[in-house]
């Protein structure tokens, strides 16, 4: 057994460990730092994989970005736990059946390419190095399925946004229909009046009532 293998074990077991505090642990924030963790475990091992680009796009979106934010939420909102883990260890066992038929069913499709060593770049990721490799794949071969996966988001980014609107009681709501339908008949209305003058107001000279 060589280094890159024993790294590979140590990081593996940590990522194991971590993830299964995530769902055991009691505190909220505490299973949050479990995920970063997990997260740093990741990268190293895709770091042993020579997938440079992935490793550090991890750390920087997930584990700068996006855990801090999660950390800064759920201790903002003081989350309470105990409520969220109310029938945990019922449904435990169902939970590690599905588990369990997820993990074999990715290795039957994941089977051929499970290997203990780090494959051997090819020529053209050696010469124009393995980033830049990943965006021509990405841009040429898997555009339209990038582009789908970005539509996704954006429906779902609005939908959160949606979901997690206030509803006010003293805002005004008009459909949008009748937004769409609307004359400028219904909304302005010109009123023909006849010119009225008045006389000015004299004022009588000093000394006269």
């Amino acid at each position: 057994m060589n280094t890159t293998t024993a790294l590979f074990y140590v990081f593996s077991a940590i990522l194991l460990f971590a993830a299964l505090r995530v769902i055991t642990a009691r505190s909220t924030v505490h299973a949050v730092l479990f995920l970063v963790l997990a997260f740093f475990s990741a990268s190293s091992v895709w770091m042993l994989l020579r997938a440079e680009f992935l490793a550090i796009v991890l750390v920087l979106v997930y584990v700068g970005a996006v855990m801090v934010l999660f950390l800064f939420v759920v201790m903002m909102l003081d989350v309470r736990s105990d409520t969220l883990r109310a029938g945990f260890w019922k449904s435990l066992p169902l939970a590690g059946v599905v588990g369990a038929v997820i993990a074999l069913e990715m290795a039957l499709v994941l089977m051929r390419g499970f290997q203990l060593h780090a494959p051997t770049p090819s020529a053209r990721a050696l010469e124009i190095g393995n980033t830049r490799l990943l965006g021509i794949e990405i841009f040429t071969q898997y555009l339209y399925p990038l582009q789908l996966a970005a539509v996704l988001l954006l429906v779902a980014i609005v939908a959160a946004i949606v979901l997690t609107l206030p509803s006010r009681k003293a805002a005004r709501h008009l459909p949008p229909g009748e937004q769409v339908r609307a004359r400028k008949a219904d909304r302005l209305r010109i009123v023909k009046m006849a010119a009225v003058l008045e006389r000015p107001a004299t004022t009588p000279p000093e000394g006269q009532p």
